[in-house]
């Protein structure tokens, strides 16, 4: 009797390694000779899943941003689920940017996993959107772990994550 198995694709970031990530960037810049009497900043809004940096102008908002990636790929957070907006000019003569914090597939992601699940005319497989997930389920692992593959050699603008493997 042949069972059913599963697996969950979803993307996201660990908002703690993001939090430790632009603590050590805020550091590191505070002590560049290059920033010493710059109004600069790094918040972590966690619950709006936004990074703020604000620098006196483009060059050290550059900076700061190519620091904080580095703190990122460190930490091993993917640089694909962060989104950084266009660069604003703020008060006092200062530029500011978001950068929009990627944690969950929207509708249209989930759809763009599925239909690549599905181009691949993979049999006994089947792709079901399940709000920020989409659940991958055969009756064969072997099948299941060439639709990772698959996935792993797709170049999404977004970080994938496979999980909640389960055999019934």
């Amino acid at each position: 009797m042949a069972g059913s198995s599963s697996f969950d694709i979803t993307t996201g970031v660990d908002f703690m390694e993001v939090h430790n990530a632009v603590d050590q960037a805020s550091k590191e810049i505070t002590q560049r000779f290059d920033f010493k009497g710059s109004k600069v900043l790094i918040e972590l809004n966690q619950k709006d899943k936004k990074i703020t940096m604000s620098a006196p102008d483009d060059y050290k908002l550059k900076a700061m941003w190519d620091v904080l990636q580095s703190k990122m790929v460190r930490r091993q957070v993917p640089l694909k689920n962060l989104k950084p907006g266009t660069v604003e000019p703020a008060a006092s003569a200062t530029v500011r940017q978001e950068i929009a914090i990627q944690d969950g597939l929207t509708a249209d992601m989930a759809r763009e996993v599925a239909r690549v699940i599905k181009d691949a005319r993979l049999k006994k497989i089947q792709a079901a959107i399940q709000g920020d997930t989409v659940r991958v389920s055969s009756s064969s692992k072997d099948d299941l772990q060439g639709v990772i593959a698959l996935l792993k050699q797709s170049e999404f603008e977004f970080e994938l994550k496979f999980g909640n493997f389960r055999s019934n």
